[in-house]
This record gives structure tokens, sequence and C-alpha cells, in this order.
């Protein structure tokens, strides 16, 4: 069977369905989706405030696409995508075969790409990927599954992906294909310098790739250096592509790859010459977008409260100037003149703008007192590197604090640290200060596994509760140093995380139940929540997903005992949100900014010190910086201080920065 397959330049917007939703597929509604564009961005995009709806977009129009063809009495052929992109995807078609029927039967489908060399059954292989997240859970006939190779000898991959190729040409050509974007601009695997021609072959990956790998395969030592895949011609091929970018770690590289020139060191560019690509972006992949980020420099806004800040706010850095001395000339420049036009004046404007951020501002004084508060911290660190400087305040306007440690972060613990910590174990018991029979054979279970090990492998259950109970004493370290007794400490260890591995499962009831519990235990009026945005599918986004979950749930069980109370609070705590290890709330986005002393920024400083597992050489250090921890912790609460100081405001020596939901 033949079909034509599409190509040519991209001319115009295509005409598209809204993410192929029907009728029968209108089980959970859509956040706010934005579709509009402007004629500097060259591919079609739609921007979506969660990125849990992309996968809803993309599984549906999947799932409409399917039942045509199945009503045609024609097969689907699939293009898939490996990693944390497209889980979501996979998970809501699970769902609609379960629940909705929705049959595979009659799909094809070709993967993207494998490391190589990877044997199919090893953790790290794409090839289990797919079977566990997908293949095993539904309908799908195994002949029409289709990998390509990482698991042959060198000198017969050339021939593979030939194979492959044709393969793809006999089933008539991919009919949707999905795509993940990488750091460098790459899809599929194929690196900068991949050319607009190339099909299926063994290639070289580009270090920021292995890099961003790393984490994945416990070191980047242990990422392959080649993988298999489809190439930049094989991809452009398909009828329809629809490319996903999450989280804001990707929003530099997707702006280049919508709004820049082709360019063979961007792979994405190419798809600029596809008649029937639409980008799927969550609000933080979507920040460095033109229409996202300086709305005003492309066409009439609404002035809207939010807008008026952040634009003040640019205008500021781009001239260098102090928001009270933003001039008329300076609005004009920057098409702003109908903001000026808002107010009458700039120095009303910037006055607006000056008081706004300076009301932000909030010493010990104004924050609790006397609360009962939980700090919610997603592995035993987050708390005292994101907010050690107000958990020091907080200490001191005696209030009631719980620091509930949501996951155990073991998996994030050297193998050295455990042979440390298990020596440390074996002379005490020589000494017969244990009990030295129970140490020994202990001992030397831990050793035997630690020495057949290989990357990645997870670990007996014996190691991952040293590495479990390391971390927990690390913590308790750590919250003794800003003043919190050890009772404080709660460790929640949520099921999501006991895989042993980096991918997690998803939240479930279990989750939900074990955070509600202690939220109904100690009816905080006041929590704190990492707001991570740069991994939709990170530790951190799941952490609050359960947290999320879990005060639904006791907002809705408020209403049903109280139905007058509908629209209020019945009884939910503030919640305020802070940010990882990576990044700090810019100051037009945050909703308090607190002040820390010099005194306080060291103290914080000496409470991450507690971690010792997590120093000078962490195992997920995050992103491509190569700062501990406490540095960056430094950097970043100096940064912000420093920022509003540019600003026009006054001079503090750091900030840590906080939104409230």
């Amino acid at each position: 069977m033949e079909r034509s397959v599409a190509g040519g330049r991209r001319d115009a917007v295509v005409n598209h369905r809204e993410g192929g939703r029907d009728a029968g597929d209108r089980e959970a509604p859509l956040s706010r989706v934005s579709h509009a564009t402007y004629q500097g961005e060259r591919i079609r995009t739609v921007v979506v405030d969660d990125h849990e709806d992309i996968a809803r977009l993309v599984a549906n129009r999947i799932a409409t696409l399917i039942r045509e063809r199945n009503a045609a009495g024609e097969q689907t052929v699939l293009g898939l995508a490996t990693g944390s992109t497209p889980i979501g995807v996979y998970r809501e078609l699970i769902r609609m075969h379960r629940d909705n029927g929705l049959s595979f039967a009659d799909v094809i489908t070709f993967n993207l790409d494998e490391y190589y060399p990877m044997p199919k059954e090893s953790i790290h292989s794409y090839h289990r990927f797919m079977w566990e997240n997908l293949f095993s859970q539904i309908d799908i006939k195994p002949e029409n599954v289709h990998l390509p190779p990482g698991d042959l000898p060198r000198t017969e991959i050339e021939d593979a992906a030939q194979r492959y190729e044709s393969a793809i040409e006999r089933a008539g050509g991919i009919d949707f294909q999905i795509l993940g974007i990488g750091k460098t601009g790459h899809i599929g695997f194929n690196e900068p310098g991949s050319g607009a021609d190339s099909r299926t072959r063994l290639v070289t990956l580009d270090a920021v790739t292995r890099k961003d790998a790393a984490a994945d395969f416990f070191g980047e030592e242990f990422v392959p250096r080649e993988a298999v895949t489809m190439g930049i011609a094989t991809i452009l091929e398909a009828r329809e592509i629809a490319i996903i970018g999450t989280g804001e770690h990707k929003s530099s590289i997707v702006q280049r790859a919508v709004e820049g020139e082709i360019d063979v060191e961007v792979a994405a560019t190419f798809l600029q010459r596809h008649p029937n690509t639409t980008f799927y972006l969550d609000r933080a992949a979507a920040a460095e977008l033109t229409r996202i980020k300086t709305p005003w420099l492309i066409d009439e806004v609404h002035w809207t409260h939010e807008l008026i800040v952040r634009a003040v706010i640019w205008l500021s850095q781009r001239t260098g100037k102090a928001i009270l001395k933003l001039t008329q000339r300076d609005y004009a420049d920057a098409r702003m003149s109908s903001l000026v036009a808002k107010f009458g004046s700039p120095g009303e404007v910037n006055g607006k703008v000056f008081n706004i951020l300076g009301a932000k501002i909030r010493g010990k004084s104004k924050l609790a007192m006397g609360r009962k508060i939980i700090c919610f911290s997603p592995h035993p660190d987050d708390d005292v590197i994101s907010m050690g400087g107000i958990l020091r305040k907080l200490v001191e306007n005696d209030n009631d604090i719980v620091v509930a440690y949501m996951t155990s972060g073991n998996i994030a613990v050297f193998d050295h640290d455990v042979r440390r910590y298990v020596d440390f174990l074996e002379r005490l018991g020589a000494e017969g200060r244990i009990g030295r029979e129970k140490t020994e054979q202990l001992a030397s279970k831990v050793h035997e596994c630690l020495e057949r090990k290989t990357p990645g492998e997870v670990d007996i259950p014996e190691v991952q509760d040293i590495k479990r109970i390391i971390r927990e004493a690390e913590a308790v370290s750590g919250i003794e140093t800003v003043g919190l007794p050890r009772s404080a400490a709660r460790f929640l260890n949520l099921p999501f995380y006991q895989t042993g591995k980096v991918r997690k499962d998803a939240i479930g009831p279990a989750d939900v139940a074990i955070v509600r519990k202690l939220l109904e235990e100690v009816k905080p009026e006041l929590i704190f929540v990492a707001g991570d945005l740069s991994d939709p599918h990170g530790t951190h986004r799941m952490c609050k997903e359960a947290i999320d979950r879990a005060l639904a749930e006791i907002g809705a069980a408020g209403r049903a005992k109280s139905p007058s109370s509908e629209g209020g609070t019945n009884g939910l705590p503030e919640v305020w949100l802070y940010r990882g290890a990576w990044q700090e709330w810019p100051v037009y986005e945050a909703t308090w900014l607190v002040p820390l002393s010099q005194e306080e920024l060291r103290l914080k400083i000496q409470a991450i010190f507690k971690h010792q597992s997590q120093k000078d050489s962490a195992p997920f250090p995050g992103g491509y910086d190569e700062r501990e921890f406490w540095q960056r912790v430094e950097a970043r609460n100096k940064g912000t201080a420093a920022e509003l100081d540019r600003l026009g405001l006054a001079e503090y020596f750091a900030m840590e920065a906080y939104v409230v939901e």
C-alpha cells in the first residue's frame, strides 16, 4: 500500500483540528489554550497553561486518527518518541484503551531512536521503555512494533538502518509523528550538523545530549556515545507532526526553533518546512516566545496588572535605568506609549510599579507568627536550599513548624557513601559496641551487591534503606541548624518514588492519602510547596501534584459538610510556592520577597552543608551548572537583592522569593 507523504516549504499557518478533540473525548476540560500566532512564529504553536493538557490534546488527536482510519478499513502508522516528554501522552492513550475501548490492533509503530550499543533488556533501553510504558498495556500486535536496533554488531547497523527505512515505506509512511526537543534543538538524535536529507543511521551524540542524559545513567561517563536515529528527511515525510516542549529549561531552544532561521545546527528548525507540524508547549516552555515574553512589541495589548509590572521591569532592565527614571522617550522607543497613555504620564506608571515592588518586601515582622506551618520538601534538602532563610525567621516568630520530606532521596546517594557508613558500622561491631554478627551479615550483603552492581542498576532493599537513612540523618541536622527540633522532621517516603530508578511511577491514591493524612493531622494555616517548573515530570512537580490532589480532596470534603461555604477556603491553608536549586522566581512574578541579612544567609549555607552526601559532587547536580548547591543559592539570593537595587528600590544583602498560589 502506498500513500503520498508530506513535504515542501511551510508558507502559511495550516488549518488543523484543535488537538483532535471530539464529543467522545471530553472527560476532562482543558485549561486555557492559546492558539494565537503571528508571522514571526514559523511553526504553528499551541500554548497551554498546564503541561497535562498537552498529553490530552495529542492523545485525543491520535485517537481520532486511529478511529478515522479504522472506519476506513486502514491501518494507522505512528512515529513514537521516548523519555519524559511523551510519557503523559502514553498514559492517556492507555487510559483511553482501558476506559473507552480505543484499539491499537491495527496500529503500526516506528520509534525514533535507540542508544548504541544497548541490549534490549537494559533498564536504559528505549525498547524496554516502550514496552513498559505503552505496548504491554494496549492491544498492539508485537509484529507491528518497530524499534531501531541497538544490540547488533556495528558491521550490521547500516544494513539494519536501511531495512528500517524500507519497513516505514512498506507501511505507507508515518501518519503521525511525536517528537520532543532536546536542549541542542535535536529531534530524535539528530544532533547539531545533521542534514535535511539524513536518514536512519548511527550517529555520535553531542556532549550536551550526553550530559542531559547523565541522571538516567547515574553518571555522564556511563551514557553511550552513539545512537541509532531516524533522520530528518524520514521525520519530515510524516503526514502530521506533533512536537512537544515542556519546562522552562526548554524555553530558549523552543524560541530558536519557532522564531529563528532554519539552521543545520538546530535540527528542529527544519520543521518549519513541514506543512502540518504543531508545537505543543506549556507556559514555562513558551516563556521566551515573543508573544509571551514581550507581547507589546507585536500588537496592541490589554494592560493587566501583571503585564504592567513585567513590562516596566523589562524596560528598566533594557535601558539600564532605575524605574523612577524612565522617560516618555524610553516608553515610546519600546512601543509602550499606550501604557503611558493609560496612566497619563511616565511618572504615574513608574510610581505605580515602584510601589507594587516595594510592597512585595516582607521582613520578619510581616511574616507569620504563632501559626501552624508545614514545609513540604520533595527531597531531604530542598527545604534548606530553597527556604532556609525564611525557615529561620519563622522559627524566631514562634511558629509551630513541621518539615515534611516527601521522598527518601535515596537514589541521589553515591555507592561510596554507603561503603563508608557500612565500614563505620563494621568498626563499631568489631569493638563490640553493636551486634557484631548482624552487622557483618549486613556488611557482607551490601559489599557483595555493590561489587556486582552495574551503572544504574536498582539497589537491593538493604542498600536503598541505608541511602534513605543517610538522607534522613542529614535532613535532621539541617533543620537543627536553622533552629528547629529533630521532632519537626516527618519522612513521608511516598510510594511513587520507591522504584529505585531515576524514572518514577505516576502519583497514585496512596501518595495522596499520605499527604492528606498529614494535612488533616497538623491542620496547618500555611504551607510551603516546591513550585519548580524545570521538569514537568520531575520529582518536584510530582510532589506538588500529590499536595494539590490532597488539598482538593480536603476542600471537597469540607464543601460536602458545609455546602454554604462554596467558594470559600473551607479551612484550607494558604500556599506559598518556592523554587528548587536551579531557579528563583523573577521579581515581577514573586508575591513576596523576603530579605536575608549576611548572618541569615551564612546560617542557611551552613544548613545546606549538613547534606554531606550532596556536597562537593552531587549525583544529580542539575543543568549545566558545575557549582555546588550552596554556591548557587548564594548567587541566587544575592542576585535577587541586586536586581531590586538596580530597579531603584532599597538595597538588601540577599533575598528569597515566593509566590502565593
